[in-house]
């Protein structure tokens, strides 16, 4: 199954499914396609979410796990999500925790 990648303001993600969020953070060298399994086991009962966190592309200076938390929190404030299951692989972990 492919996934569209779909953008609002600044940032890029996929979304399959409706319910409540689960918002999934992939890891340093991950691709959004590690969660396939994930999404096709929970997308009948719940909004997967898998945002594309810009770890290549953020300046030297901000690109941590702060850096990357602060990026999820934008995330979840432009998209209105207020209740939320926030899972993590590898740095995704990291930065859930740090979120």
């Amino acid at each position: 199954m492919e996934y569209t990648l779909k953008e609002k303001g600044e940032y890029k993600y996929i979304e399959e499914g409706e319910g409540e969020v689960l918002l999934l953070l992939h890891g340093l060298f991950g691709a959004l396609s590690n969660w396939k399994d994930v999404i096709e086991r929970f997308s009948n009962d719940y909004k997967v979410v898998i945002p594309m966190m810009p770890i290549y592309d953020m300046p030297v200076l901000t690109t941590s796990v702060k850096g990357l938390s602060d990026f999820i929190e934008g995330f979840v404030k432009e998209m209105g999500y207020t209740k939320m299951t926030v899972l993590g692989n590898s740095l995704g972990g990291h930065v859930a925790l740090v979120y």
